[in-house]
């Protein structure tokens, strides 16, 4: 067993784990985050994406070790009081569909504005690349974060 320290959606953490646990299971086991769901197991869908140290990353590819000292926020953890810009564009602009790959498009999409606050649509489907959605077509997607850039640009005026 080894002991990981980490803030999960701003509560410190310190528990034992076993070495070869999948940071996804950590999540929704041991912490009861279920936000955070498991989709495919092999990094291809990105439905278990969460920030790690504000970077977007596949839970299920990273060990719970890896993130020792690291802060953790799912989608459970991204809205503060009230809901995220990006969860607002997802709801207003109908980005989602059976919602199952929501929680990483969403946490994919914040890391993706907080680097390039201003995307094109080529660039939004670039930055969601590693993320499968089987429902939407991407359309409502790219709009979403489209909508979400504005939001956050808005707020920060």
């Amino acid at each position: 067993m080894s002991r990981i320290n980490v803030n999960v959606d701003g509560i410190g953490r310190s528990d034992e784990v076993e070495p070869r646990l999948l940071l996804v299971h950590y999540l929704r086991e041991k912490l009861g985050l279920v936000g955070t769901p498991i989709g495919c197991d092999t990094s291809n869908c990105g439905a278990c994406t969460v920030l790690l140290d504000g970077r977007s990353v596949k839970s299920c590819s990273v060990l719970a070790v890896q993130a020792d000292g690291a802060t953790i926020t799912t989608i459970q953890g991204l809205a503060n009081g009230s809901w995220h810009p990006v969860q607002t564009a997802f709801k207003e602009c109908h980005g989602l569909q059976c919602g199952y790959c929501t929680p990483g498009m969403v946490l994919s999409a914040v890391d993706l504005l907080a680097e390039n606050p201003d995307p094109s649509d080529s660039e939004i489907r670039e930055g969601l690349e590693g993320n499968i959605c089987r429902c939407t077509g991407y359309q409502n997607i790219v709009k979403s974060v489209r909508h979400a850039a504005d939001l956050i640009q808005e707020a920060g005026k």
